[in-house]
């Protein structure tokens, strides 16, 4: 400490501690000129993966459909706003804001947070203190034996207090890029909590959005089937009246009665079902089953337009993908932490302080006390332990790497199969159509001629059957075009994108708002 720098008076003394030596201040010095020199981590780049220019599936659809007309607008967030149902839009909001399994996602994610942030503090160094006034007696028994020996004489035994004040600093430096690496290790891994967020969230929306439009499916095929008993009980009226004016005969009657009776059990029974969406509804929005109730309303939502982009673009907007490349970041920094061990660890310490026996001098210049001095520490056997850890964090390297691509080639393959099946599905929907004009031509015609006496029954009772089929399977197939729109959005990654995951600075602050609702209290 220069002439210009000593301290002026006895209470600024009592805060400084005596001149560093200045072999030890030359150490110090070259520990932090030296600590931003090593990084032993591979560099790091995103896995390749070739990607094809084009989906399949859009190169083969032609004429026949497209997935989304030039005038569609791009995927965003509330993708579920497409269907244009604002009882479906308002469940989505109470699912974001209650679902339980998004609640223990961002949880996961804050925790995540916080680990990057216990990481990046051992760059700094670590103040403690711990005061202390302690009242000490001696043993009596102790002096009592050296005054038999002759070596204690003029001992008194009393009790005495000690007042203390000590400080305590350390510093690691990071000579080989350990703590680098460790913080950005959990920062990848908060990157990647919060991917797996994001994806918990287009999840959850997109199974709300599929048991909805099952429910409505389900109410639309009670309509039809309501209408159908009421169609049936209007032949079997007809065919009570031929009877009695014997134009039928009693068996007709019967398979009449049959008719309606099996109606009316399919109409029963498609409340099973129902209930059952409606149930896995209430869980998602948070709810119990029992506190939970939705009107019925046939569906009236048509497929809409979804743009599926190139698949280079889905690395960018699937959640799923972005948490599996941060895993492979993460691992990739792990290698660098296990490498570092190989080299010595320097630890600066500095203690410092007062103590007294007298609480009216304990915090004067004299009772001061102090120690400075590093710490070299290095393994100098392990028996393996060393490069084993090497070798298993590059193991787990590769295996993240496998992981990431399995993840890309898995969301290519879930595109292509719902780009497929909406192409089919429309063919097949546009198909069914006809075949339910068909199907109700012949039942008019049938009913026609069995009213005038020219059929029996048993016609009528076939295109009854047949017709029901056929608006049950069309039906059916419309409800599929909505599930597989659904599903077509999730794969694509429901208009999330990469750019929202938040970077290692943000990762420090406070203020990733992006999931207030679940924010820990």
């Amino acid at each position: 400490m220069s002439a210009q720098t000593q301290p002026s008076s006895a209470a600024e003394k009592s805060l400084w501690p005596e001149a560093l030596p200045p072999r030890l201040a030359a150490v110090a010095v070259a520990s932090m000129l030296f600590a931003g020199g090593c990084n032993f981590a591979p560099h790091y780049s995103r896995p390749a993966l070739p990607t094809p220019p084009a989906y399949k599936e859009l190169q083969g659809a032609g004429s026949v459909w497209q997935p989304a007309r030039p005038s569609a607008a791009p995927l965003r967030g509330g993708w579920w706003r497409v269907f244009h149902d604002a009882e479906l839009n308002a469940l989505e909001v109470r699912a974001a804001a209650a679902n339980l399994t998004i609640a223990a996602a961002a949880n996961n994610f804050f925790a995540a947070r916080a680990l990057s942030r216990q990481a990046r503090s051992q760059f700094y160094p670590s103040l403690t203190t711990a005061p202390a006034v302690v009242n000490t007696r001696p043993s009596p028994a102790q002096f009592a034996g050296l005054q038999r020996s002759g070596t204690g004489s003029g001992f008194s035994v009393r009790s005495f207090t000690s007042y203390t004040l000590p400080f305590d600093a350390s510093w690691e430096p990071d000579l080989w890029g350990r703590v680098r690496n460790e913080a950005g290790a959990n920062a990848y891994n908060a990157q990647s909590s919060y991917a797996d967020l994001a994806a918990a969230r287009l999840s959850v929306a997109a199974e709300l959005a599929v048991d909805y439009l099952q429910l409505r499916g389900q109410d639309s095929l009670q309509d039809l089937l309501d209408l159908t008993v009421a169609a049936n009980r209007q032949v079997l009226r007809l065919t009570q009246n031929l009877y009695h004016s014997g134009m039928a005969s009693d068996e007709a009657v019967a398979q009449a009665q049959a008719q309606l009776r099996t109606t009316e059990a399919q109409a029963t029974n498609v409340g099973i079902q129902r209930d059952q969406y409606e149930h896995a509804i209430a869980v998602l929005v948070g709810l119990a089953p029992a506190a939970f109730s939705l009107p019925a309303l046939p569906l009236r939502a048509a497929p809409p337009s979804i743009p599926a982009g190139v698949p280079s673009q889905l690395l960018e907007r699937r959640p799923d993908i972005a948490a599996a490349e941060r895993s492979v970041g993460m691992a990739n920094a792990q290698i660098g932490v296990a490498k570092s061990a190989w080299f010595p660890n320097l630890l600066l310490n500095a203690a410092g302080g007062f103590g007294n026996a007298s609480f009216v001098d304990w915090l004067t210049w004299p009772s001061r006390f102090w120690s400075v001095g590093p710490t070299l520490a290095e393994t100098l056997f392990d028996a393996g332990l060393r490069r084993a850890t090497t070798e298993q964090y590059r193991a787990i390297y590769g295996q993240t790497v496998a992981n990431y691509r399995q993840t890309v080639l898995t969301a290519f393959q879930q595109v292509e199969d719902n780009l497929a099946a909406l192409r089919l599905l429309a063919q097949s929907t546009g198909q069914q159509d006809d075949a339910v004009a068909a199907a109700s031509r012949g039942y008019r015609e049938a009913y026609v001629r069995y009213r005038s006496g020219l059929d029996p029954y048993l016609n009528v009772l076939t295109a009854q059957t047949a017709l029901l089929n056929a608006r049950q399977q069309a039906l059916s197939l419309r409800v599929q075009q909505m599930v597989s729109s659904v599903q077509l959005i999730k794969a694509l990654g429901g208009g999330w994108k990469v750019s929202q995951m938040p970077t290692p600075s943000a990762l420090r602050s406070a203020r990733v708002t992006a999931y207030s609702a679940h924010s820990p209290r």
